[in-house]
């Protein structure tokens, strides 16, 4: 099949970060800040959605378009499972460079970078996604009073922050840590390998539910082989199945066997409704 191979690039972060926060609520999950969806629907309109996928997504009731919009404005359960998974088996972000592929909301990414790896970058399909929404979380994390993440537990049981809208004062840090990354997988891994500033390979590069297509295997497969460093790992939370696309986990992992070029463990299986795993993924 042939493929729409939407063009890569990168995205710059605003000077005035207040700008990246204008007429955006913010709701917390897990002691973490994300702009509330529904409002994004209301607003983003014209310049602000360019691809059209926010009145396309709204109009069609659909979380996929293949080729025009790939989900990234709704958080997805597996989301959840990997932050937990980072938890329980204290994966080690710190001084990592880390990529959070197809990342939409970028929760794991900011799980990363509150983790103190020494860089993170976002990647999703879609332009907008970033604009409105990935860029947006990011930021409203990195101002919000240094917090860091506990554990698991922690992290539950601690207060929401305030609803009153944050003020964003310089750039902090964090944020000097993060680049953001829109198109299709084998373009954004062009441009990367391809940048006067190429990128390290990734230490750990995390990904959930991004395998429900198997037209899409192959690109995602080869911006691993070409990102991932030598010894590092990703992280991959699924369903078991995607009913009506027709991914899924297992049909990934034969997917791999075959190539011969990972090894990969399931590492967890989560069994309540729709069975889920997470999977780690190695070179051989």
């Amino acid at each position: 099949k042939k493929l729409c191979v939407k063009a890569a690039k990168e995205h710059s972060i605003p000077q005035d970060l207040n700008k990246v926060l204008e007429n955006k609520v913010m709701e917390t999950v897990l002691d973490l800040s994300y702009v509330k969806l529904s409002v994004v629907e209301m607003t983003c309109s014209g310049d602000a959605d360019s691809e059209g996928i926010v009145s396309k997504s709204v109009s069609s009731h659909s979380d996929l378009i293949p080729g025009v919009y790939e989900g990234g404005l709704k958080i997805w359960e597996c989301t959840f499972d990997l932050m937990d998974y980072f938890s329980e088996a204290e994966i080690e972000f710190t001084n990592k460079t880390v990529l959070d592929l197809g990342c939409g909301a970028g929760l794991l990414g900011i799980v990363a970078l509150q983790g103190e790896a020494a860089s993170v970058h976002f990647q999703d399909y879609n332009s907008t996604v970033i604009d409105e929404i990935t860029l947006p979380n990011v930021v409203a994390n990195c101002i919000s009073e240094g917090r860091r993440m506990g554990s698991g537990k922690d992290r539950r049981a601690s207060k929401p922050p305030s609803k009153r809208p944050r003020k964003a004062e310089g750039s902090p840090d964090m944020l000097n840590r993060c680049r953001f990354f829109s198109g299709e997988w084998s373009q954004v891994s062009q441009l990367l390998s391809n940048s006067n500033n190429p990128c390290l390979k990734y230490d750990i590069i995390v990904t959930s539910e991004t395998i429900y297509n198997p037209d899409y295997y192959s690109a995602l497969h080869d911006t691993l082989a070409q990102l991932l460093d030598r010894n590092g790992h990703v992280y991959l939370a699924s369903k078991v199945h995607y009913f009506g696309v027709g991914g899924g986990i297992y049909l990934f992992e034969k997917f791999i066997e075959d190539k011969n070029v990972f090894r990969t463990s399931m590492v967890k299986t989560i069994d309540q409704g729709l069975q889920r795993c997470i999977m780690e993924i190695a070179f051989k």
